[in-house]
């Protein structure tokens, strides 16, 4: 049974989808079956992996027409990664859900029906706290929460970890913290290295040991629909999510890695 995790934090601009695209893409890499499910009106994990939102069916017809997914997963160039696509429509999703019954759990439904076929599934949460995070929470496992290494990274953050406190209370008693992923770093900047330290030390084992670098071709890989391993596998951007793919891994018991590799990985 696929672990599902979400990627989650309601302030914009922190790497989300990036991080979202790029592990799923890194994971399929190393041979686990993953779907990158997009539930973001916005739809860039959509078009970030070469499809146009308008033209197929996606998350919404999942969610309010109880479609299958199994009739609206894609197969991406990527090697070993689905998609389950976003579309502007998702925006209304929201007022459509309020009455009904299981309003906080139709996408847990959905993707039981096809949670078997997958090792890893990334929700990728759009930039709030409403119906639909909600329900991408109820769905996982864990969510792991990507902050920026600027100036406020941790501005929002509390409302973050109260409302996975909610679900935990009242909906998904199984959710955890995957952890915290700091995007962004940027090795010129001493603001950086403070925001590096200042969360650690509020959150410390919770911060993965991999850091994300700005990176110029993160930022032009989507442009071209691929993933970052797929765009340029020798590239920075390449190397820290390869990296932060195994770490996850680790932290899960689902592989061995030598001392020498995790020096080499986690410098």
């Amino acid at each position: 049974m696929g672990k599902i995790i979400a990627i989650a934090n309601q302030k914009g601009g922190v790497g989300k989808t990036t991080t979202a695209v790029n592990l799923a893409g890194c994971f399929g890499v190393l041979e686990y079956k993953t779907l990158l499910v997009d539930a973001d009106p916005q739809a860039n994990a959509t078009s970030g992996v070469g499809f146009d939102p308008k033209n197929t069916r996606n998350i919404y017809d999942c969610l309010i027409n109880e479609v299958s997914p199994k009739d609206v997963i894609l197969k991406t160039a990527n090697p070993n990664l689905d998609l389950l696509p976003s579309h502007i429509d998702l925006v209304g999703a929201e007022l459509e859900l309020i009455n009904m019954p299981n309003r906080e759990r139709m996408l847990k439904m959905a993707l039981d029906k096809v949670r078997d076929e997958y090792d890893f599934i990334i929700i990728d949460c759009s930039p709030s706290l409403g119906l639909i995070t909600v329900n991408a929470l109820t769905a996982s496992d864990s969510v792991m929460i990507p902050v920026q290494c600027e100036f406020y990274a941790l501005e929002g953050l509390g409302k973050l970890l109260n409302t996975i406190k909610i679900v935990q209370g009242r909906l998904n008693p199984e959710l955890e913290i995957e952890g915290i992923v700091l995007t962004m770093y940027d090795t010129r900047l001493r603001l950086a290295n403070q925001v590096v330290d200042e969360v650690k030390t509020h959150f410390q084992d919770l911060v993965f040991d991999t850091i994300i670098h700005r990176n110029t071709r993160l930022g032009e890989a989507p442009s071209f629909g691929e993933t970052i391993v797929m765009h340029d596998a020798t590239c920075k951007g390449s190397i820290n999510y390869l990296n932060f793919a195994r770490e996850i891994l680790q932290r899960n018991n689902m592989t061995q890695i030598s001392d020498q590799e995790k020096q080499v990985n986690f410098k």
